[in-house]
């Protein structure tokens, strides 16, 4: 990882926000409570089986504005984009809430 990598890295998990704010924070908040929604390893997040097609809706939002912002960083830091995923997947879990759901490398939903 380039000395560049990290401070991009910190902003863009800062930045996060921003797609939640443009839905509404608590839209976002209130399907992973409700266990609709959850965060996958390579930083976007999922729509479980069962959740209502509003879920999936946002979710697909959520991942094209946080895809975006991915390329961004990928591109100004000379680095791959599965990379700039992978490092914000592992930080999002990591910040997930226990209760929430959250899907293993494996593919898998599990409940942290």
């Amino acid at each position: 990882m380039t000395r560049r990598f990290i401070p991009a890295l910190l902003a863009l998990l800062l930045s996060l926000g921003a797609p939640m704010l443009v839905y509404g924070q608590d839209a976002l908040s209130a399907a992973k409570t409700a266990g609709q929604i959850g965060e996958r390893p390579d930083g976007l997040v999922g729509a479980l089986p069962d959740a209502p097609a509003a879920a999936r809706a946002l979710a697909s939002d959520i991942n094209a504005q946080r895809l975006a912002r991915y390329q961004e960083i990928a591109r100004g830091n000379g680095t791959a984009l599965d990379k700039v995923q992978a490092v914000a997947g592992e930080q999002l879990v990591e910040r997930t809430p226990a209760g929430q759901f959250v899907m293993t490398p494996a593919g898998q939903w599990r409940r942290k």
